[in-house]
């Protein structure tokens, strides 16, 4: 899998990261002895864990992948977290080789005195070092996006860390452009990469949203409308063109119709502009903030330091 500690950056990265991740889970699934058996994966909301983690499902059958929530895991009952845990694991080793997958991993650090979530989080570190010690043939992947959350214990725990990035600007720009394939735009190369450069701090969940408000841009001119007029082009879902369709217009464009949405019956189907787009971005602000982006580079910044450190004792021992 490479170093223990990896860090990517840029679109290239994310489609590193989803590779690595596969060949991890199908050299575990063919009994390969090389691979990692737990991995961390994290980053800032909306860098695209999730979607890894959906990548790795559609390699795996189901019976043989295990997806939890920590939060689901931690029961506010005193006793029923170990024993839902303890499941989920028992579950897995019946369906060996097979892959846990535990959303929000930090959800089994609570603060001290948190009952259940200790209980929770001292199975699961029972489970994982007894997978290891045994040679189950289980793979744990863990995600976060506040890996600074977990105590250096569950930290240590997973052998490799993957830190998901935050988009760089080729990334924005490919980001738009796929967002909107399968819509009717009038935007040039040009536009994605002047609204990548627009987009710096925005992952790709937040440029999922500008991309939404965008598209009910034209549905909320159609609304404000006053006038029409007659075009060539096509309806909604509809592959060819046809004459005498209507779209909004100024009261004093020729052809220029006085009527409301409500009684129009012929819409032509609106074409995304760049002005659509750069209205949402008005709205729209960047959803991680710089202080979250700098807790993660300590996060990583420390792991790194450790696995070196662990490293050196390793090699002085020898």
């Amino acid at each position: 899998m490479g170093s223990p500690c990896i860090t990517l950056d840029d679109i290239a990265g994310l489609e590193e990261a989803k590779e690595t991740l596969l060949e991890a889970v199908r050299q575990h699934l063919s009994g390969g002895a090389c691979q990692p058996r737990s991995v961390l994966l994290y980053g800032a909301p909306g860098t695209g864990k999730t979607l890894l983690l959906r990548a790795i499902a559609g390699e795996v059958a189901s019976s043989q992948f295990y997806r939890e929530s920590a939060y689901d895991l931690v029961s506010r009952w005193l006793g029923q977290n170990q024993e839902l845990v303890r499941e989920l694991f028992v579950r897995a080793c019946t369906q060996q080789p097979s892959v846990v997958c535990l959303d929000d991993v930090e959800g089994f650090c609570g603060a001290e005195g948190e009952t259940a979530r200790e209980a929770a989080r001292t199975e699961l570190l029972l489970q994982m070092q007894g997978a290891l010690q045994n040679n189950a043939g289980l793979l744990v992947l863990g995600a976060t996006a506040v890996p600074w959350k977990l105590d250096c214990e569950m930290t240590r725990s997973f052998e490799h860390h993957v830190c998901i990035p935050m988009p760089g600007e080729r990334s924005r720009a490919l980001m738009f452009e796929q967002q909107l394939k399968g819509v009717l735009n009038s935007l040039t190369e040009a536009d994605f990469t002047g609204l990548a450069l627009r987009t710096d701090g925005f992952t790709g969940a937040d440029i999922s949203i500008v991309i939404r408000d965008a598209l009910m841009q034209p549905v909320r001119r159609v609304q404000r409308a006053t006038h029409f007029r007659r075009v060539r082009g096509r309806r909604h879902n509809q592959a060819t063109e046809e004459d005498d369709l209507l779209t909004p217009c100024c009261p004093g464009d020729a052809g220029a119709i006085e009527m409301t949405w409500e009684e129009v019956t012929d819409l032509a189907e609106p074409i995304i502009c760049l002005d659509d787009v750069l209205k949402s971005l008005e709205s729209i602000k960047p959803s991680v903030d710089q202080r979250h982006l700098e807790k993660i580079q300590r996060f990583t910044e420390e792991v790194h330091t450790s696995k070196q450190a662990g490293a050196s004792m390793l090699t002085n021992a020898s």
